[in-house]
């Protein structure tokens, strides 16, 4: 039979196509599974491509950038840097964070609206104002700076780097597999549902670190000296700024709802009971006042500052 020119190819089989998709997936599984690391702390076999000392170029590369997004950050004369750094060092010297090889480093954002605090990796941790001027006393502060930081003894953020990235093979596979034999086109649909699925399952794993960073949280605050019956008053604090935002199906909440942390951090505490000598330390309030001002104008912006404060 002679070729004709004319005569459209034939699609390639179900099995062949297959091929390239499976060596992608393959590959992307190689990758993810020989990149092993144990972690310094915990001991933990973790999958993670960066070591501690690249964790920590990153945390530090990327902080200025971020400052920049959340409105800059307040100087280091300011009080409230000078307690939230104070407290952070608390933290650090005198719990099980000092034998981790991070470099935290405590900023407080100048963002009066947003209610948060996060952790780069390598130890770059931030408040931002919105949050800090809610909080009531030390105890909700060594709470909720000592979440971040098991955050960053857990390496949660390279942990998601390298299940982002075998998420996107996950996603180039499916996009190969689906796609149109004589290049006519790919289908679309394929590669958002991969995309979709990919996505659902970060939220599922952040989920996961979010309760694990409370329990940090629990931990390293108690070490330090303070009351961690107060984080359930940082969960409350939240829930009350999140508002109607956090009444969503929490399947596709980023974070667990406050009402799930509060029972979780409940059961956890009862589970392990408490010395009677903790604390809930200083009133933020009475702190902030009795801090020296640097000058005239400082004093007059930080009266103004607390007088807006809602307790």
């Amino acid at each position: 039979m002679s070729y004709d020119p004319n005569t459209p190819s034939q699609p390639r089989s179900f099995l062949s196509r297959l091929i390239l998709p499976a060596l992608i997936l393959l590959f992307g599984f190689f990758m993810y599974m020989s990149q092993t690391q144990e972690n310094p702390v915990t001991g933990e076999k973790q999958h993670v491509a960066f070591s501690p000392d690249q964790e920590i170029r990153l945390g530090l590369e990327s902080a200025p950038q971020m400052s920049r997004e959340m409105g800059g950050e307040l100087p280091a004369s300011d009080p409230r840097v000078k307690e939230v750094q104070k407290m952070g060092a608390l933290l650090v010297n005198d719990t099980k964070a000092r034998k981790s090889p991070w470099k935290f480093e405590f900023h407080v954002l100048a963002d009066k609206d947003t209610v948060n605090a996060f952790a780069l990796p390598g130890g770059q941790i931030f408040i931002t104002l919105g949050l800090l001027n809610r909080l009531q006393n030390e105890a909700q502060l060594a709470g909720v700076l000592s979440h971040e930081m098991g955050h960053v003894i857990e390496r949660h953020t390279a942990q998601q780097m390298s299940k982002s990235q075998l998420g996107q093979f996950f996603i180039v596979a499916i996009g190969a597999a689906a796609s149109d034999p004589e290049g006519y086109g790919a289908n679309n649909s394929a590669a958002m549902i991969a995309g979709m699925v990919n996505q659902m399952i970060q939220l599922r794993y952040s989920r996961g670190d979010e309760s694990e960073a409370d329990v940090w949280g629990l931990k390293l605050m108690a070490q330090a000296g303070y009351d961690p019956y107060e984080m359930i008053k940082v969960m409350e604090i939240l829930k009350a700024a999140t508002g109607d935002k956090g009444q969503g199906p929490s399947f596709f909440q980023t974070h667990p709802n406050p009402d799930l942390r509060i029972e979780e951090i409940k059961a956890y505490l009862k589970e392990h009971p408490q010395s009677l000598n903790l604390q809930k330390g200083r009133s933020l309030r009475e702190v902030f006042q009795s801090a020296p001002a640097a000058s005239e104008s400082q004093e007059r912006s930080w009266t103004d500052i607390l007088q807006s404060l809602p307790y």
